[in-house]
């Protein structure tokens, strides 16, 4: 695989001694779609704006397909595409003239048939002598989304592209970027919609207050750090659960009738097949069983929520 993109220790302290991003490493493969999760304030956006030449770093370096983004800017910023958090467009503009003028702006020659492919992906076309005034958020979403496309960027950044658009609008936008990804494009989101980062991801980063927790395959962060539990639905409610299962991480529902068992991923199966012998030794009959995955979002939540003091 080739490096798309390379972060070595990069920090960025703001006047009055608040430090956003610390020592970030990250090196991303072309062609792959990183999904960056993290809270408000936890650095996301001011590395995206680093990497695309909006923000300086206090320490560090960043190269985009081996251009550093400082001493190479104008060879860097031409292989990038952004998509803001904030919509930021002319207000009077049409959709045609806007995406056509975005393309301009890097240099490139005017392309009529790449602009109406473009407006026609995200389902603008129709839209295209309409001013941006006259259009639904949703809408000013997708006209973002073709500026940052127009100039044929092999890397683009989607900072919270789906916020305020609604469930079809999301997942139009889902089925784009993995087209898009199919192409070679390298394409680093960040979101607040755990759902989004499990349905498109290929890799999920964690940041918290400036630093990267982590940066794992999406599935095997999910093998690791994901627990399953197990509900047993009794033939009997019980009044409560027998001295012999004590060894056994169980609850037992309220009224009696589940023993909820919750294992590692990792954990040998035959712990299941354990239970179920004590459970038959027991005199405790299972009427039927069911398997829940922990989510991502539960992944998500546990690292990055502090224990209280």
């Amino acid at each position: 695989m080739t490096t798309a993109l390379s972060i070595k220790n990069l920090s960025k302290t703001y006047k009055g001694g608040v430090t956003a991003l610390k020592s970030v490493d990250l090196d991303i493969e072309r062609g792959e779609i990183l999904a960056l999760l993290g809270p408000n304030g936890a650095g996301k956006t001011t590395m995206i704006s680093i990497i695309c030449g909006l923000v300086r770093p206090s320490t560090g370096t960043v190269t985009v397909e081996g251009n550093d983004i400082v001493s190479q800017y104008r060879e860097a910023r031409k292989l990038i595409g952004l998509v803001p958090q904030e919509l930021h467009t002319e207000t009077f503009e049409t959709v045609w003239a806007t995406v056509s003028y975005s393309r301009g702006l890097f240099g490139k020659k005017p392309n009529p048939a790449l602009v109406e492919q473009i407006l026609r992906d995200l389902s603008l076309y129709e839209k295209k002598d309409s001013q941006i005034i006259a259009l639904s958020g949703g809408m000013k979403r997708r006209v973002m989304i073709a500026k940052a496309l127009a100039h044929e960027p092999r890397i683009l950044f989607l900072d919270e592209p789906t916020a305020g658009v609604d469930v079809e609008l999301r997942k139009d936008m889902w089925r784009l970027v993995k087209r898009l990804r199919d192409t070679g494009v390298t394409i680093i989101l960040t979101t607040h919609y755990i759902e989004e980062a499990e349905e498109i991801a290929d890799r999920v980063g964690v940041i918290r207050k400036g630093e990267l927790l982590l940066v794992e395959d999406k599935a095997e962060l999910m093998r690791k750090l994901g627990q399953k539990q197990l509900t047993l639905d009794l033939q009997k409610p019980l009044e409560s659960l027998p001295e012999t299962l004590s060894h056994f991480d169980l609850k037992l529902t309220d009224d009696g009738q589940q023993i909820i068992y919750s294992y590692d991923t990792q954990a040998n199966r035959t712990g299941i097949a354990t239970l179920l012998s004590a459970l038959g030794e027991a005199d405790i009959i299972v009427k039927d069983l069911d398997t829940q995955q922990r989510s991502l979002e539960d992944i998500f939540v546990s690292l990055v929520v502090e224990e209280k003091q």
